[in-house]
C-alpha cells in the first residue's frame, strides 16, 4: 500500500467513526467547544461566542460574558460563574436551538438589587445575580413554558417561572423551583 493510499484509507475511517487506536469517552467529550449566543434586550448588545474548549475556559470569552452581563443600570462588571454558561449551553442543546438567548437581568450590583427589592417582593436579599451565579431570559420561537421544562430537567440548580414578565430566571445555587 502506498503513502498516500493509506492515507487515504485512514481518513475514510475517521469519516466513518472508526479508529485505530480508541480514544476514551471522556477525552472525546473533551475536545468539543462550547458556545453561546447572548442578547442584552436592555442594551441591544449581542455576543456569539466560544466560551470554553473541552475543560478550559477561554479566559477572553469570558471577560466578553462579563462585559455583556454586567448590571445595565451602574455599568458595574462581575465575573459570570463559568457553571452558569454549561448550564445555559446544556438547555440550548435540550431544546435543540442555535438561537441566542434573551437577557434580561444578568449580574446585579448589591446597589441595584436593593432599589429593585424595594420596588418588588420577588427580588431575593441574598440575590445569586449579585455573585454572577443567576440570569433571566428567554428564546424566541421557544414557549417560555418549553424553555422552563429544560432547565428543570437538567437539574442545573434554581429555576423561577414569570410568565407576566416573560422570563425564565436560571441559577446555579441549589437545586429549587418556583
Amino acid at each position: 500500500m502506498t503513502r498516500s493510499d493509506r492515507r487515504r484509507f485512514l481518513k475514510t475511517l475517521a469519516v466513518a467513526g472508526g479508529t485505530l487506536v480508541a480514544r476514551p469517552r471522556r477525552a472525546r467529550a473533551a475536545a468539543v467547544p462550547r458556545t453561546l449566543g447572548l442578547r442584552h434586550l436592555h442594551t441591544g448588545e449581542t455576543l456569539h461566542v466560544e466560551y470554553a474548549f473541552g475543560d478550559t475556559y477561554l479566559p477572553d470569552a469570558l471577560a466578553a460574558v462579563n462585559r455583556l452581563l454586567r448590571d445595565f443600570r451602574t455599568g458595574d462588571v462581575h465575573p459570570i460563574d463559568p457553571g452558569l454558561l454549561d448550564l445555559l449551553h446544556r438547555v440550548a442543546r435540550r431544546l435543540d436551538t442555535r438561537q441566542s438567548f434573551e437577557v434580561i437581568s444578568g449580574y446585579r450590583s448589591p446597589v441595584t438589587n436593593a432599589a429593585l427589592r424595594r420596588r418588588s417582593e420577588g427580588v431575593a436579599a441574598r440575590s445569586l445575580h449579585m455573585v454572577g451565579q443567576a440570569i433571566d431570559i428567554r428564546v424566541a420561537g421557544v414557549e417560555l413554558v418549553t424553555l422552563r421544562a429544560a432547565a428543570l430537567d437538567l437539574k442545573g440548580g434554581g429555576v423561577g417561572y414569570y410568565p407576566a414578565s416573560n422570563f425564565v430566571h436560571m441559577d446555579t445555587g441549589r437545586l429549587r423551583h418556583w
